[in-house]
């Protein structure tokens, strides 16, 4: 979803925001990230236009930061709300100098850190995550002999 709020009369650049090295132009979520959202932060507003629109606010008003400062794939809102997003470069936008410009994927939201104090150390939480399923393989499997 492009930014619909924004009405920008006789320019020929498309409206981008600036997320650390990208510049983006778009958001796309997908239906993994919508399911996520209904389950790990709202309720009431569930609908792809919706969460697009809510995001886009966020990065407009520089309230989305990197989780890590190394790796660009895990970001915070509010230094709360964690989310999972993926940078492809748009084929139909480009700034006026010519450079690329990029789509905002966004794969999944993990949760609220003030709710799941897991998210507070990500590559623990991962870790446990992966123990905890493996341990759940064991017991099914021993059950099936």
């Amino acid at each position: 979803m492009k930014d619909k709020h924004t009405e920008r009369w006789n320019t020929y650049e498309p409206f981008y925001v600036v997320l650390g090295d990208k510049k983006v132009v778009d958001i796309i979520i997908t239906n993994h990230a919508r399911a996520r959202w209904t389950d790990r932060v709202e309720s009431e507003k569930t609908g792809f236009s919706d969460i697009a629109e809510y995001m886009w606010e966020c990065l407009k008003e520089d309230r989305i930061v990197s989780y890590y400062r190394n790796e660009q794939d895990v970001y915070t809102i509010d230094d709360d709300l964690v989310f999972v997003a993926e940078f492809s470069i748009s084929e139909t936008d480009t700034d006026l100098l010519g450079n690329p410009l990029h789509k905002m994927i966004v794969v999944t939201f993990l949760g609220r850190m003030s709710e799941t104090m897991e998210l507070r150390d990500l590559k623990t939480y991962y870790s446990w995550l992966r123990h905890s399923r493996r341990m759940t393989l064991i017991k099914n499997n021993r059950k099936r002999r």
